[in-house]
């Protein structure tokens, strides 16, 4: 039996308008750019890949099966910008064939920083996710499969979830197979998935390229790469961007051609089916426990932290980052919170790697700057100004707490001069 477990990550951050030292106003965000960014990939990959899995859904009479995980910063883009997209996954939800799966709404790096923010942001994509599809998560991905020894027992303390997907690093695996379930060292119910990265890299990295050896990959050769995995496996994890269809892989690469044709191949063979991560836990129990005392993720040749935490930038960004934490949550501020926590997005870090090796496109690619060091700056600007905004909230509510206990109006002179100390220390 192979079970070929299809996921796709479904997201797109709020990229920033370029953002100067001398900037005052707080629109940090640059709105007609995501707009153009949302709808190309709208109708260059959601739209057409989910009328196709909708068809194949119909067409394979459920056999065929597939997961989502969808941020919660591209529902609120596609909720403005492109809302029929949110209606064809709607319609995708309600076949029962599509399951969708947990993770940070802000497609943060929060779990490495922030467990309390983390925790919060689980959550908060578990509710939207009911919200927008009548189901209640119960696999959790990461952001960009990120895992270590301690999400698990972290999930587990959560709550709900029967399964975490993770990365199938060849230096965490040795000589064992992605193709199983596992157990995590130190959770007593989670189980886990490793993606197959050879497989799932065929379809997304090196369908176009001329100079495989495989080249051009057909549904009948790589259904016969599954089947091989009959006998030694039964799980073919297939974890892979949704914007490969159609954005990363053009249409013209024949990217659809190949999905179409593909569930077809692969059922062919009587003892392969499709499974959702939830009925492949359920199907089949761990063989074993993964060991990952090193953060690892799905990211670039060396499944670690360097695509966002390589740089002494990055590094600063992200500490300054959430060192303003604190800050943020005494200013109580709505408009405050919800911009520090899409300040959050991984992609703003990515944009400032400067690994440029074989994989050095990937950096480039829906990259709105110039350089690295562009992305630092104009991130670094944003914030300094986030930071000023936080201690006048502060401010302001001091002044209005200080009148209210004492009976006066926040203009009253005594009452400014008895808070001057306490707003220099602020700002």
């Amino acid at each position: 039996m192979a079970s070929v477990c299809f996921y796709f990550q479904v997201h797109q951050p709020n990229r920033l308008r370029h953002y100067t030292f001398f900037d005052r106003h707080s629109n940090y965000f640059d709105d007609v750019k995501n707009s153009e960014v949302c709808k190309k990939v709208a109708k260059k990959c959601y739209l057409p890949a989910n009328r196709l899995m909708l068809e194949l859904i119909e067409k394979y009479n459920g056999k065929f099966k597939v997961s989502y995980s969808i941020t919660g910063v591209l529902l609120e883009q596609l909720q403005k910008y492109a809302p029929e997209v949110i209606t064809t996954f709607q319609q995708l939800a309600n076949t029962s064939c599509v399951e969708f799966l947990g993770e940070t709404y802000y497609h943060s790096l929060s779990f490495l920083y922030s467990r309390d923010e983390f925790t919060e942001q689980v959550k908060q994509h578990r509710r939207t996710i009911r919200q927008f599809f009548g189901q209640t998560p119960r696999v959790f991905r990461n952001t960009e499969l990120i895992y270590n020894n301690s999400l698990a027992p972290l999930i587990e303390q959560i709550g709900g979830f029967d399964a975490i997907l993770a990365e199938g690093a060849d230096h965490i695996l040795g000589y064992r197979s992605p193709n199983v379930v596992y157990r995590p060292v130190n959770a007593s119910r989670l189980k886990l998935l490793l993606k197959n990265y050879r497989l799932s890299d065929d379809i997304a990295f090196r369908f176009s390229n001329r100079d495989w050896k495989e080249w051009p990959l057909k549904a009948e050769k790589f259904a016969g790469w599954v089947n091989a995995v009959n006998g030694c496996g039964y799980v073919v994890n297939l974890f892979m961007d949704y914007e490969t269809l159609g954005e990363h892989q053009w249409e013209e690469t024949g990217i659809f051609e190949f999905m179409r044709h593909l569930p077809g191949e692969i059922l062919r063979h009587p003892d392969n089916d499709f499974k959702t991560p939830s009925e492949a836990v359920k199907a089949y129990g761990a063989v074993g426990t993964i060991d990952v005392p090193h953060t690892i993720s799905w990211a670039d040749i060396e499944r670690d932290l360097s695509a966002w935490m390589g740089n002494a930038m990055q590094e600063n960004a992200l500490s300054e980052l959430y060192r303003l934490k604190d800050k943020v949550e005494q200013s109580k501020a709505p408009d405050i919170i919800a911009d520090w926590r899409k300040l959050q997005t991984s992609d703003h870090f990515y944009y400032m790697c400067t690994k440029w090796f074989a994989d050095g496109d990937v950096h480039k690619y829906f990259n709105p700057y110039n350089s690295p060091y562009d992305a630092y700056i104009n991130f670094m600007n944003v914030l300094d100004n986030l930071g000023a905004r936080c201690s006048r909230a502060i401010l302001k509510k001091q002044r209005e707490e200080y009148a209210a206990e004492h009976s006066i109006q926040t203009q009253n002179e005594d009452y400014t001069s008895k808070l001057y100390y306490s707003e220099r220390s602020l700002l």
